[in-house]
């Protein structure tokens, strides 16, 4: 197994390719970034707003953001369609959290289903984690659907967490383990 970070993977599903971002990508990533409507339900510190230019964004993402994050660019057979992210990992617990944020054009068409199955399916089967976990604000059902499809059990409800909005925001906490696991996880709120 591959220890998590150790390459910059492409995976391939059926609607959606997840790979690097590159320079070709950064007229793209320049309008996500500016979609208001991709940030409604995520948390206002992420990586990609950490940056003004897309071009910097790009240029830093797999020098000093892999440091704690991978973060990939989803492709449709349209293009660019948003960011799928691999998230703190915890070596000793061979834990790592996964999310994601697409376009308006791709709500409602599996794409969300897919990346995060590409991700969990990579983890699991590519590298050295075990435990995948995601959190969801509790009122973004359609979030909580897509992890659930994809063997997410949910272990917490309505925590309070900083999510960069100046108050605490309710997210529900994810989980799930590979096959032949370590470790016993008792879960709370179903």
């Amino acid at each position: 197994m591959k220890k998590l970070f150790s390459e910059l993977p492409e995976i391939a599903g059926r609607l959606l390719t997840l790979r690097p971002l590159d320079m070709s990508d950064a007229a793209a990533l320049a309008r996500f970034k500016n979609d208001p409507d991709v940030y409604k339900r995520v948390p206002a510190f992420l990586f990609e707003q950490k940056y003004e230019s897309a071009e910097e964004v790009i240029g830093k993402l797999y020098t000093e953001c892999i440091k704690e994050s991978l973060i990939l660019g989803a492709f449709d057979e349209e293009g660019f369609c948003g960011l799928a992210e691999i998230y703190g990992y915890k070596p000793p617990l061979l834990k790592a959290s996964v999310g994601g944020r697409l376009l308006p054009r791709c709500w409602g068409k599996g794409y969300a289903t897919e990346m995060i199955g590409l991700l969990v399916g990579y983890l699991l089967n590519e590298t050295d984690v075990e435990i995948v976990t995601a959190s969801t604000m509790v009122e973004n059902k359609a979030a909580a659907k897509v992890i659930k499809k994809n063997g997410f059990r949910r272990a917490m409800h309505g925590v309070p967490e900083d999510w960069g909005f100046g108050r605490p925001t309710a997210v529900d906490k994810w989980i799930r383990t590979g096959v032949g696991c370590r470790m016993e996880y008792r879960f709370r709120g179903q």
